[in-house]
């Protein structure tokens, strides 16, 4: 049984349901970041094949998606990664046969206020102390990230578009 992975695209690709056949079931778990995409995508894939289709969207995560993948469980993974050796390992183990089709590329944004007149560069240590979980809540001024920054307050802010 061929299975697809990381896909909305799948949905494109899996054609025309038989006028005779009960209403399909295309399950889809994983990724929350690939979810909006793959809610929208399936809407209308659901409207373009008037009820011949239901299509279910969860969000498990990549790993607990691809684990649900990998067990038959569901048709699409929807991933923010590539599927991990171990995960392929699975796949096979239960004869999942997967394609992988990148949809999108997702990115990260990292903006300072104006006003900050000190910091002309930011680095991914400085960021990690900013923002990993142990810093929340404790890191709190900008001389906390780096010593010869201002003790001036540190906001962060985030914004999933």
């Amino acid at each position: 049984m061929k299975k697809t992975l990381v896909a909305l695209a799948a949905i494109v690709l899996l054609g025309v349901v038989p006028k005779t056949a009960k209403a399909q079931i295309i399950q889809i778990d994983g990724s929350s970041t690939v979810f909006p995409i793959t809610e929208a995508v399936s809407e209308e894939f659901q409207k373009a094949k008037k009820g011949a289709v239901k299509v279910t969207v969860g969000i498990a995560g990549t790993g607990g998606g691809f684990k649900k993948f990998c067990r038959g469980e569901t048709d699409i993974s929807d991933a923010s990664r590539p599927i991990l050796k171990q995960e392929m390992e699975t796949c096979k183990q239960s004869s999942v046969q997967y394609i992988e089709l990148p949809i999108a590329y997702d990115a990260l944004t990292v903006m300072v206020n104006p006003k900050n007149d000190w910091v002309k560069a930011l680095t991914v240590p400085d960021l990690k102390k900013m923002w990993e979980p142990a810093a929340q809540g404790k890191v709190t001024t900008w001389n906390q990230v780096r010593s010869e920054w201002p003790n001036s307050p540190l906001k962060l802010f985030w914004s999933r578009r």
